[in-house]
């Protein structure tokens, strides 16, 4: 698998830039990507509350840095 740095994280924390969730499916982990997509979305549709919005973007910068910083066991 690849390491915390590698050109796969990289790729990973692009991936997740544009769409929450999807470095970590590139990445293998489908529950995270799941719930990281699930929030993210979730949080975003209901931003005209503007609470959510300001929950829903911290989450969205989670899903890069945890893509990003991801290391295999």
């Amino acid at each position: 698998m690849s390491q915390q740095g590698s050109a796969g994280n990289v790729i990973a924390a692009i991936a997740s830039f544009f769409i929450p969730g999807l470095g970590q499916l590139v990445q293998g982990r489908i529950l995270a990507a799941l719930l990281f997509f699930i929030f993210s979305a979730g949080f975003y549709a209901m931003s005209w509350l503007i609470f959510p919005l300001i929950i829903a973007i911290p989450v969205h910068i989670w899903s890069i840095i945890d893509a990003a910083l991801f290391k295999a066991d």
